[in-house]
């Protein structure tokens, strides 16, 4: 029958006409027959399976193999033997070079007939010890995919114990040297597949075995961190990854980059490689483990790694969001490596010339994956023109090609940087490493003490947070001739994109210091505010008065002659005005003298004084509503106010002293005028958290005073009597007489200082006075207008101040408060408490007619575009500031690899020592100063 069947296949019949006759040769198989006819049709079967030249030919021989299986089980197993299996194993088949391609297509097909067989066993160990020794020769994707074949049917045959660690490692070896051959579609399909079964079968023994899955990971980076090899791994090792469990990610990560055994070249070139796995098709999960390994180098802040990665990868990572296949791993790795870039604009200017290029494809394919891609990836796009800022000619062909795309607003974005940042990614070891501390998780920026600065700290850092005064100072053109502003705006600029989590204000402290303060010793707050403002104002002034000048002995143009003739910038922003009006009470009198005040200084009234009263037509009802913030005794404050509302009211002639009572506003339904916003109490010395919660309902204590019950002090009526009378120039006379106060203009940001500290007679020296006070969230300020504009004001306003009124309300909420803590004027500590504030006027909307300046029209979001000077300085320096973490980063792990392993080891290092200094620093304004002395910011 087996020459019959041999004759048959290699004659010229049709193929019809074979696989007739070839049907019925099959068919007499089924009947009983002699070992010897069986033994003939299984060795030629064997042979047309093995060896034969057409598929053709190679079907005829499985479909005979499984016949005699099936129906002659005994002749099966004693023609598939041990000693037959291993020398198709190790020998191969058919003539030398020439050897058959099908062994183990061969071998998969026959054990199943095998499986209950005496024999089963001997075969099951056989193919254990020889499958290993296959992957061991590097066979190529296509056997590898054979014999992930066969063990994934047949489980039984995959090696066991320490050979099944040690085939898991070979497999991950063979991986390593795939190579796609043809770049033809059906060629990498092929591939991908047989890639695909492969690293399947390590997913199934990983599965039953997860002891297999660390060795198999150490070896994997093996391969990836090898710097010996000529030519890279192949990205197939992607489909390797991709099967890891997630739980295993953090341990994983956390030993790569705790292991000192492990050089900063083989880390980066395993990261390296690592990314480039984005452009492996089949990978599932790989941008999570890149921004793992990522985050963990920076945690242990190896940034040198970091930097030299992301400034040789970003380009390519980029180039894939153009392939719809990988574009979402592609996106998440990008993200990351931007939003984690952030000492410097290097890594964003390397996309610039690809952005609108990228973006006019993605618009073209129109798909859900593009659209979505477009979104996010215009949000990544203005994150860093947000965080880099100072290149608006650059930026203009990127503005241009997302400008219909949404923007993020800002919280979003400072969110978004505050948590990626390389300094924010936490170290599990950092409670060990007090000075390695990270920013705040606020991502604001501390100052320096440098030794009872505190009052000086404290003011910059509420100044700081007065957000439309940061914004115009960071917009300061360069070359101002305003040296102290300039310092001022370079040291807001560090506050705003320093990569330390505290910055020295040394140079600003020695260009803004009033003269008359000793050194070393504490100081009052107010007065060097007062100080601050004053010499701002005046240096603005005087730049003003030069430029009127070179006005009159040049040419000058327009737009330049009224930007200096402006109101100075402290004016506009802290100035307002207020008009005293004296009243002699013989003749009635009214003179009246305007005066201009950039904060108003309250006094507490006498314990006995009943400050408001309601007995005039023109009083606005006092309002006591929503939670007001109580500064306990032991406090002092200076608070600051923004408006809602501006308002610049004429000043108006002699009206009736009318007590105008201020009134405080608390939440209110949305909608209304007046609407809720979070603030935070001030407070030390209270038993309570200083910190009270956001909208918790607390009521002042009856024996309290509120700082609207000192502003109506401030502004109700005088009696001046006795020794005071008043000189009236009509009587000629001293005369009995009435002083009042009436603001005329608010200013846009309110400043209150609460007069604490009084001098006691009987004593002769000051004191402080430790009265409670609450603090309302929203104030509503009485401000006079003239009658022709009351109206209008009025309309405008929509509030409970009726037409014809000679007052209206200014409403400001609450920004800051410093707080002085101690119960002397000359000890204690001052701290602030502060936040942003928005304004209805939108940031970049002119005011008071000025122009809007030039740079702008580049600004996608609030903060203003900083010169390159500035940008190039805080960049130099928050480069400088990632070595020296770095460096202090592997001082600390050699130190403690070298410590014993006593559980009480790491107690030393909680004695922080002050004498730590850092080399790094932001001239002109700003000094790094390191991250020494945490125990001295304030935040």
């Amino acid at each position: 029958m087996d020459k019959i069947l041999e004759a048959v296949v290699m004659s010229s019949y049709p193929n019809n006409v074979k696989q007739g006759l070839v049907r019925r040769v099959i068919e007499a198989a089924k009947q009983p027959m002699d070992s010897e006819q069986c033994w003939s049709m299984l060795e030629l079967s064997t042979k047309l399976f093995l060896t034969g030249d057409t598929k053709y030919k190679r079907e005829i021989g499985k479909e005979v193999l499984e016949v005699y299986g099936h129906y002659h089980p005994e002749e099966f197993e004693e023609f598939f033997n041990v000693r037959f299996l291993l020398s198709l194993l190790q020998e191969g088949y058919g003539p030398l070079g020439k050897r058959s391609h099908y062994v183990l297509d061969y071998i998969q097909l026959g054990l199943q007939f095998v499986l209950e067989s005496p024999s089963a066993n001997s075969i099951f160990n056989l193919l254990r010890i020889e499958v290993l020794r296959k992957v061991c020769e590097r066979p190529s994707p296509k056997q590898c995919a054979k014999i992930s074949k066969l063990l994934t049917q047949h489980p039984q045959c995959i090696p066991t114990g320490k050979h099944q660690i040690l085939f898991c490692q070979q497999l991950i070896r063979c991986i390593g040297q795939f190579q796609c051959i043809s770049e033809g579609e059906d060629d990498i399909m092929e591939f991908l597949e047989q890639v695909n079964k492969v690293s399947g079968l390590l997913q199934r023994i990983w599965r039953a075995q997860t002891s297999a899955i660390l060795p198999s990971l150490k070896e994997l980076f093996t391969i990836i961190s090898s710097t010996e090899e000529q030519e890279a791994p192949s990205n197939a090792l992607a489909s390797v990854v991709q099967f890891v469990p997630l739980e295993l990610m953090d341990g994983v990560i956390r030993n790569l980059t705790n292991d000192d055994s492990i050089t900063d070249v083989q880390m980066m070139t395993a990261i390296s490689r690592m990314i480039d796995w984005v452009s492996w098709p089949l990978g599932k999960n790989i941008d999570k483990w890149i921004i793992a390994l990522l985050k963990g180098l920076a945690a242990v802040k190896k940034f040198s790694i970091l930097i030299e990665v992301t400034l040789s990868k970003i380009e390519k990572v980029f180039s894939k969001l153009l392939y719809p296949i990988v574009r979402e791993g592609a996106l998440s790795v990008l993200q990351y490596m931007l939003l984690s870039f952030q000492h410097s604009h290097e890594a964003f200017h390397l996309l610039l010339p690809h952005i609108p290029r990228l973006v006019a494809s993605l618009k073209k394919e129109d798909s859900n994956s593009a659209t979505s891609s477009l979104e996010q990836l215009a949000e990544l796009i203005h994150c860093m023109f947000f965080r880099f800022s100072g290149f608006p000619d650059l930026y203009e062909p990127v503005l241009e090609a997302v400008k219909a795309l949404p923007i993020p607003n800002e919280d979003r974005i400072k969110h978004l940087l505050g948590q990626n940042a390389w300094t924010s990614q936490k170290n599990e070891l950092a409670c060990f490493y007090p000075r390695l501390a990270s920013k705040s998780e606020t991502g604001k920026i501390g100052l320096i003490n440098l030794g009872n600065t505190c009052y000086m700290n404290s003011i910059i850092q509420s100044l700081f947070m007065a957000s439309d005064f940061r914004h115009s100072v960071l917009n300061l053109a360069e070359g101002n001739s305003q040296p102290l502003m300039t310092k001022l705006q370079w040291l807001f600029a560090f506050l705003e994109h320093s990569q330390r989590p505290a910055i020295s204000p040394e140079s600003f402290l020695s260009a803004s210091w009033p003269p008359w303060f000793t050194p070393g010793a504490q100081q009052d707050c107010s007065e060097y505010l007062k100080y601050l403002l004053d010499r701002l104002h005046e240096e603005e002034k005087t730049g003003k008065r030069i430029y009127q000048k070179l006005k009159e002995s040049s040419f000058m143009s327009q737009a330049i002659e009224q930007h200096y003739l402006n109101k100075t910038l402290i004016e506009k922003m802290f100035g307002g005005k207020m008009i005293t009006k004296i009243r002699c009470l013989k003749c009635l009198n009214v003179s009246s003298r305007e005066e201009a005040f950039t904060d108003l200084s309250l006094a507490f009234p006498p314990p006995d004084r009943h400050v408001l009263s309601t007995g005039s037509a023109s009083v606005l009802p006092v309002e006591e509503i929503g939670p007001q913030f109580i500064e306990p005794p032991g406090t002092s404050s200076q608070i600051m106010g923004s408006p809602w509302i501006k308002r610049k009211p004429h000043v108006s002639g002699d009206h009736a002293a009318n007590i105008v009572p201020v009134e405080t506003l608390g939440f209110q339904e949305p909608g209304n005028q007046a609407t809720s916003l979070n603030s935070n109490a001030v407070g030390t010395d209270s038993a309570k958290d200083p910190l009270l919660a956001f909208g918790e309902q607390t009521c002042s204590p009856k024996d309290s005073r509120s700082v609207p019950d000192l502003i109506n002090y401030f502004l109700s009526p005088e009696k001046l009597t006795a020794e005071n009378k008043y000189h009236c120039e009509k009587c000629a006379s001293l005369q009995d007489a009435e002083k009042v106060a009436e603001l005329t203009e608010g200013p846009h940001y309110l400043i209150l200082t609460l007069l604490r500290f009084s001098f006691d007679p009987r004593t002769m020296r000051r004191k402080k006075i430790l009265d409670n006070v609450s603090i309302p969230l929203v104030l509503k300020l009485p401000v006079l207008v003239a009658p022709e504009e009351s109206e209008d004001v009025w309309q405008r306003r929509k509030d409970r101040a009726a037409p014809g009124s000679s007052f209206v309300s200014v409403i400001y909420d609450l920004c800051s408060v410093v707080v002085h803590s101690g119960i002397s004027s000359e000890s204690g500590h001052y701290y602030c408490y502060s936040r942003e504030c928005s304004d209805t006027i939108a940031h970049g909307q002119p005011r008071d007619g000025a122009q809007e300046p030039a740079s702008d029209k580049h600004r996608p979001h609030g903060e203003p575009s900083l010169n390159k000077d500035l940008m190039e300085a805080i960049s130099k320096d928050n480069i400088l500031y990632l070595q020296e973490q770095e460096k202090e980063a592997r001082n600390r792990a050699a130190y403690i690899s070298a410590l014993p392993k006593s559980p009480l080891w790491w107690r030393d290092f909680d004695r922080d020592k002050d004498d730590d200094s850092s080399s790094g620093g932001c001239s002109p304004a700003a000094g790094g100063g390191g991250s020494g002395s945490f125990h001295g910011l304030v935040f």
